[in-house]
């Protein structure tokens, strides 16, 4: 089962994406916070990062930066799902490393499920 680390702080949104990938057979963790979310990236390494950007305390360019300069993390697969939109922060995401970078307003969840599965399944 592939795990998937939801790093949003939107109640909202995080029941929402947590049933339909629990639905799709993931295994989900939540992490509300930049803080909380690197602790849980060291302790058990996911699979895949569902990323939002603005975060309390250490947003999502940090916890990008963060993970992409360490080794033993570099490797994991990142979506950045945020509303920001301007192409700026598109190009910025992607210059940093995620693998994908999602408006939330232009996906929905099923097609957001779409986007995990395609980048998980890539050699």
């Amino acid at each position: 089962m592939k795990k998937i680390l939801l790093v949003e702080d939107d109640p909202f949104l995080i029941d929402i994406y947590t049933s339909k990938l629990e639905k799709e057979c993931f295994s989900v963790k939540i992490s509300e916070s930049g803080e909380d979310c690197l602790k849980k990236i060291n302790q058990e390494k996911p699979d895949l990062i569902l990323l939002d950007i603005l975060l309390p305390k250490i947003d999502g360019w940090e916890i990008l930066k963060k993970i992409k300069s360490d080794k033993k993390l570099k490797n994991i697969k990142i979506i950045i799902l945020s509303n920001l939109y301007q192409k700026e922060d598109i190009e910025k995401g992607l210059s940093l490393g995620a693998d994908k970078y999602l408006i939330k307003a232009n996906y929905d969840p099923k097609e957001v499920i779409e986007e995990i599965k395609k980048i998980l399944n890539k050699k």
